[in-house]
C-alpha cells in the first residue's frame, strides 16, 4: 500500500491526540496550581529493520507518532488573595494530598477547613502534615514560610512538602493532583517556601494554547482530506485495474 497512506494515517492519529492534551490545557487554564503538558512526537521507521532500503525508501517510511506527553514544572504566577488558607508555593516542592485512592501532590493551595475541622483541598481531600492530617482549631490562622501552622498562636501542624528528581514523570489524576510511579519516594523540599494569602496560578499560557489548538485541528483536517484522496485514487485504480487480472 501507498507509504503516503500511512504517513497520513499516523499523522491523523498523532494530531488527534495531541487535541486532546492542548484541550485539557486550555480547559484548566483557571485551575489554581495546575501545571500543563506538553506533546512529544518522535519518529518510527517501518523499514528499519533492511539496511538496504535507500535514503529515499527510509525517508519515505518514516512516520511521526506521538509518544507521550511532557509536564511543564514551569512556576505559575503567584497572586496574592489575602484568605489566610490560601497558600502558593516557590520552589519545586508539592502538597502531600491524602485521597480514597492513596496519597497524591498538589500545587493548588485554596484550601479549606471541612466540617470535621481539618484542612482540605478544594476537593475536599485531606491536605497531610508530618503527621497526618492538619486540623484547625480556632483563628486566626498563621502559616510561615516553612509550612509551619499556627492557630491562636499554637503549633497545630506542618505542611509535608515533598519533591522529586527531574527524572519521575508525574502523571496528572484530574485537575491540580498528580501521581507518580509505584515505588518512588519522595524526600523533602527544603528549598521550597510557603507564601500565605496566595496561590500560584495555572502556567498554561492560554494565547499560545489557542494558537496551538487551532494548528493542530487545521493539521487534522489536512490530513483527513489527504486521507480521502488516497481512498478515492485507490478505488479508482482497483476498478480500472482489477477487470484486466487474469
Amino acid at each position: 500500500m501507498n507509504s503516503g497512506f500511512y504517513a497520513a494515517c499516523t499523522a491523523l492519529v498523532s494530531r488527534t491526540e495531541a487535541l486532546e492534551t492542548i484541550a485539557n490545557n486550555l480547559a484548566n487554564v483557571s485551575t489554581a496550581g495546575f501545571r500543563g503538558r506538553h506533546n512529544v512526537f518522535s519518529s518510527i521507521l517501518a523499514a528499519k529493520n533492511n539496511p538496504q532500503l535507500s535514503v529515499l525508501n527510509q525517508d519515505a517510511n518514516d512516520y511521526g507518532v506521538l509518544s507521550g506527553t511532557r509536564l511543564d514544572t514551569t512556576q505559575g504566577s503567584l497572586q496574592r488573595t489575602d484568605n489566610d488558607l490560601d497558600v502558593a508555593i516557590e520552589g519545586p516542592g508539592l502538597l502531600t494530598v491524602q485521597t480514597a485512592n492513596g496519597p497524591v501532590y498538589s500545587r493548588g493551595g485554596n484550601l479549606h477547613v471541612s466540617p470535621q475541622g481539618q484542612l482540605v483541598t478544594s476537593a475536599g481531600d485531606p491536605v497531610l502534615g508530618d503527621r497526618g492530617p492538619i486540623n484547625i482549631i480556632g483563628a486566626p490562622v498563621s502559616i510561615s514560610a516553612d509550612g509551619t501552622i499556627s492557630t491562636n498562636g499554637a503549633i497545630t501542624g506542618r505542611f509535608k512538602l515533598v519533591e522529586f528528581p527531574a527524572s519521575v514523570n508525574l502523571q496528572s489524576n484530574g485537575g491540580n493532583y498528580f501521581t507518580v510511579p509505584a515505588g518512588t519516594t519522595p524526600t523533602t523540599s527544603p528549598s521550597s517556601l510557603v507564601h500565605q494569602g496566595m496561590i500560584e496560578s495555572s502556567n498554561v499560557n492560554p494565547v499560545t494554547s489557542v494558537v496551538e489548538l487551532i494548528t493542530a485541528q487545521r493539521e487534522v483536517e489536512t490530513m483527513r482530506r489527504v486521507l480521502t484522496m488516497f481512498n478515492a485514487e485507490m478505488d479508482k485504480t482497483a476498478a480500472q485495474e482489477l477487470p484486466h487480472v487474469g
